[in-house]
């Protein structure tokens, strides 16, 4: 394939410790291996973002934003064909900060896919229904499968290590080949 994909693995924990980093690194070695597209993380920590008070609503903004650092994001986030969004949970929702990253942008995100590697307890099963809802109301096409990944089975004792149990590399696969699926039946 010669117009591979550009594949954006969105990384979207702002936290200070955060066993995300080694979630999307997980991701992106995995992804790099299948050479079907090209995959880069996008640290939604890295770009420092304000919070959304824009007057402007991001739809009419026209992808131009006053903000520096929004306007990097924009950017980022525009030059991909879809993402795969690392996705922690946070008291039955989604995060604060990633909602808030993606509340500043729109067209950026339309009409493009997004699989979902979440984490929590429990899979952060709530987090990545909510990401389909906010998602499907931009017209953004959320793959099925998605891997969710439980701390108490996935991470070290003291949750400071990510270790995958054997049958996350599966539904890994699964999730990134419904990625560039969709991405390649959109783009015809």
């Amino acid at each position: 394939m010669t117009n591979k994909p550009k594949i954006g693995i969105v990384l979207g924990s702002v936290r200070e410790v955060r066993l995300g980093e080694q979630i999307a690194e997980w991701v992106l070695e995995h992804a790099r291996a299948r050479g079907d597209a090209y995959y880069s993380i996008i640290d939604v920590k890295s770009f420092d973002l304000p919070l959304f008070t824009s007057p402007v609503p991001p739809a009419m903004a026209n992808k131009q934003y006053d903000d520096p650092r929004v306007q990097a994001w924009s950017e980022a986030i525009d030059s991909q064909d879809g993402f795969v969004f690392v996705t922690s949970e946070y008291d039955h929702g989604i995060p604060g900060a990633f909602k808030n990253a993606t509340d500043h942008l729109f067209p950026e995100f339309q009409n493009k896919t997004v699989g979902f590697v979440g984490y929590s307890g429990d899979g952060a099963i709530r987090a990545v229904e909510q990401w389909r809802t906010v998602l499907g109301s931009w017209s953004v096409h959320t793959v099925s499968p998605a891997v969710q990944l439980m701390l108490y089975v996935d991470a070290s004792a003291d949750m400071s290590t990510f270790t995958p149990a054997d049958l996350r590399d599966g539904e890994l696969a699964a999730t990134l080949d419904a990625v560039v699926a969709s991405i390649n039946a959109r783009k015809g």
